[in-house]
C-alpha cells in the first residue's frame, strides 16, 4: 500500500491531449491488452491519480498494474489501497541517459543484471532499450 508518484508528462498516450484526465475505462483496457489479471482490483480515477483497492493475485501482479497504469501521460499518482502483499515494491525512476545496464548497477549491484529488470517489466517492456525519462520500472528483490 502507498502512493506512488509519477511523471504526468511522460508515458504512454491513452487519452486525447495532455491535459485530459485519466479514464477507468481506458486504463482497464491497457491492463487487458499487456494481458494482465486485474480480478479483484477496483480501479477509480480522481484528477491525476488512479486508485487501485481490492487484492490482486499476487504481490508481481500487483507492481505490475501500478505501473502498466502509472506508465501513463496524464497519471501524476497511483494510489495503492490493495490489500495483502508482503514487502514494499521497489520502482526506480527513468533519468535522461538511463540504460537498464546502468540502472541494473545502481540498484542490484552489477550492471550485467539488467535483463532481471527487464523481465521483471515485461510485458508493459517490449525491448530492453525501450525505455524513456520518466518512466518506472520496477527492481525485483532477491
Amino acid at each position: 500500500m502507498g502512493l506512488w508518484s509519477f511523471v504526468k508528462d511522460s508515458g504512454k498516450k491513452l487519452f486525447g491531449g495532455g491535459d485530459e484526465d485519466p479514464q477507468v475505462e481506458a486504463l482497464q483496457k491497457e491492463i487487458a491488452d499487456l494481458g494482465l489479471d486485474a480480478s479483484g482490483v477496483e480501479i477509480s480515477v480522481e484528477g491525476d491519480t488512479v486508485k487501485l483497492a481490492g487484492a490482486a493475485a499476487s504481490d508481481e501482479l500487483k507492481e505490475k498494474i501500478i505501473l502498466a497504469v502509472g506508465n501513463v501521460e496524464g497519471v501524476g499518482a497511483v494510489d495503492d489501497q490493495t490489500t495483502g502483499g508482503g514487502s514494499e515494491p521497489v520502482f526506480h525512476t527513468v533519468a535522461k541517459g538511463d540504460t537498464l545496464w546502468a540502472i541494473a548497477e545502481k540498484t542490484l549491484g552489477k550492471g550485467a543484471r539488467y535483463n532481471e529488470i527487464f523481465e521483471a517489466n515485461r510485458p508493459m517492456l517490449s525491448h530492453p532499450d525501450k525505455i524513456y525519462p520518466g518512466q518506472m520500472l520496477r527492481i525485483p528483490q532477491a
